[in-house]
């Protein structure tokens, strides 16, 4: 029986990973920080107490990480302001399991960020409880928001579906024991070995409705039988 699904939000609601990227790299050449081509990937899912830290101490800004956390999400809430960049379906995928499941949200990003976008995109009447990873001790892939999300939704992991796009994320929702469904990130595709915990990979939000978590639940049942 699946009580709840818990939403991602970078990658899976909104398109900002490359935005991330963007305002994260340009802050560090401004402040003369050394930049690597995998300091994104390693940034991913972090939480922003583990992100800022590591500008800090890997890239070295000069800045106290509480600094550079604050800069870097006014930077995000500009951003947003002259553009939500809401992923093409996922308004709709929102409205279509929220008629069958309470549904959250269990995210990398800041509480700001978090709250701007359901209110600025229309969804947060949709969501029963919103967790930033900013919010619990660890960050993606370590179980902490997940774990948290199903606590502020009053059910068992184990009866939750969470809908992810990176590693870290379905490596997160893996190891708090909800089952998955994955929306493969194009821009940072989670590699195979990630894709395999997934109960089910979509190509699209598009294709996320009722259908596919009645399917997780189906797929649940046949391997506890």
């Amino acid at each position: 029986m699946i009580d709840a699904v818990v939403f991602d939000l970078d990658g899976v609601i909104i398109d900002s990973e490359q935005l991330w990227d963007e305002v994260r790299e340009g802050l560090a050449r401004e402040r003369r920080g050394h930049w690597s081509q995998r300091a994104q990937a390693d940034m991913m899912g972090m939480s922003s107490t583990e992100w800022s830290r590591y500008l800090h101490e890997v890239v070295g800004l000069a800045e106290p990480p509480e600094d550079i956390n604050r800069e870097v999400v006014r930077r995000m809430l500009d951003r947003y302001s002259e553009r939500l960049p809401l992923i093409d379906g996922a308004d709709g995928a929102v409205k279509r399991l929220a008629a069958h499941w309470p549904l959250g949200v269990a995210s990398s990003s800041n509480r700001e960020l978090i709250d701007r976008v359901l209110e600025v995109s229309g969804l947060a009447p949709y969501f029963k409880a919103t967790v930033s990873s900013e919010e619990v001790e660890r960050g993606k892939p370590a179980p902490d928001v997940y774990f948290e999300a199903a606590r502020r939704l009053g059910v068992e992991p184990s009866r939750s579906v969470a809908i992810e796009d990176s590693a870290s994320g379905i490596r997160s929702a893996h190891a708090a024991g909800m089952h998955v469904v994955a929306i493969p990130n194009r821009a940072f595709p989670p590699p195979d070995d990630a894709l395999a915990l997934a109960d089910v990979v979509l190509e699209s939000i598009k294709e996320l409705d009722p259908k596919v978590i009645t399917e997780v639940e189906r797929l649940s049942t046949a391997s506890s039988g």
